[in-house]
């Protein structure tokens, strides 16, 4: 594997071997640090002027999982496999439900401003949520990572004859959120590169690597192999040099609600949502003395307590934890870890392994 580097001003230089990075870091030149995504980094006490060689960052897109990598013309840098953020449709419907119920009450309070989205050009909610989401890795990833191309796959939505020429332009939301990725990646600076499926296919035969039909298997053959080829097939690598994985998990923030939209025992309906607990944002990586490293969730009002749940399966651990009792530590978009050998399949999301 290589470890990503930046230097004191945070400029992102070539990575480097595990080896070296333990060097600067006994060495004290350098401290450790994650970013956002969860990833291990080192930066550099000094600066340091870059001598980067060709980068090539691969997407590979999906509904539930996706595959993105970082290849260079030799060594493979990076492989994830990430979780697509499915839980935006939902939310919409129950505030849509929730909206609805309100406007049948007697009392209740008027439109200060008009706020409605007829006749304006605008994105569907899930798919811009699962569409933005690829852009932000890549930013993130652009932050310790000097790459300047970005290879994806381009997914062809299923079309039918129609009458007039733009017809089949917008009808998908599949073509309307890849459009949307490919003008965010363009504006980061990046030179974009599309690839259809079956290029994707005929690159993984050149190379003799094969993929699994199972599509949440945690492994290297699931997604990460596609990412891979549409990289090299830019970088020039002409094999896998690693193909250990990060698996990313998106944090989900519950917003703030008025109330529980179930009533407890007695007809009490408590307030629900929020993204901080006693003024820690939710999702933050802390350090507790009795569980370890584990993320900040609700918060209990009476008892002036926070709740702990797990890093990786995001299990509750306790709800009676005090904010003078956790170190923070950084707070995360993405839960990610590296696994460690061969994965067997899981049933699907939510079931990750240890």
């Amino acid at each position: 594997m290589r470890i990503p580097v930046v230097d004191i001003r945070g400029m992102a230089l070539m990575p480097c071997t595990p080896a070296k990075a333990r060097h600067l870091l006994k060495s004290g030149n350098a401290r450790p640090k994650r970013n956002k995504l969860g990833l291990f980094y080192v930066q550099l006490s000094y600066e340091q002027e870059p001598d980067n060689q060709s980068l090539v960052a691969g997407v590979d897109p999906g509904s539930k999982f996706e595959g993105l990598s970082v290849v260079g013309t030799k060594d493979t840098v990076l492989n994830l496999m990430v979780e697509a953020p499915d839980h935006v449709k939902g939310a919409v419907q129950t505030r849509r439900t929730m909206r609805r119920a309100r406007r049948q009450r007697k009392w209740r309070r008027p439109k200060r401003f008009h706020n409605r989205l007829n006749r304006m050009q605008r994105i569907p909610p899930s798919t811009r949520s699962r569409w933005e989401a690829k852009a932000r890795i890549v930013a993130h990833l652009r932050t310790i990572l000097p790459f300047t191309d970005v290879v994806v796959e381009d997914v062809q939505a299923v079309t039918r004859k129609g009458k007039g020429g733009t017809w089949n332009g917008s009808f998908s939301p599949v073509q309307v959120g890849k459009e949307h990725l490919y003008r965010l990646l363009r504006a980061m600076g990046l030179t974009l590169h599309l690839r259809e499926g079956w290029q994707t296919k005929e690159l993984r035969e050149q190379h003799g690597l094969k993929k699994t039909k199972s599509k949440s298997k945690q492994s290297f053959e699931s997604h990460a192999v596609d990412s891979w080829v549409l990289a090299a097939s830019i970088s020039g690598a002409e094999h896998p040099t690693c193909t250990r994985l990060w698996y990313m998990v998106p944090a989900i923030l519950h917003r703030r609600q008025l109330h529980r939209l179930q009533a407890s025992k007695g007809g009490v309906r408590k307030p629900y949502g929020g993204t901080r607990s006693l003024g820690v944002k939710r999702g933050t990586l802390v350090e507790h003395k009795k569980y370890g490293r584990c993320t900040v969730g609700g918060v209990d009002r009476k008892r002036n307590t926070i709740s702990l749940h797990e890093y990786r399966t995001n299990t509750r651990l306790t709800q009676a934890a005090k904010v003078e009792t956790c170190r923070v530590l950084t707070w995360l978009s993405w839960r990610s870890w590296l696994l460690r050998g061969k994965r067997t399949s899981s049933k699907g999301k939510g079931s990750h392994s240890s």
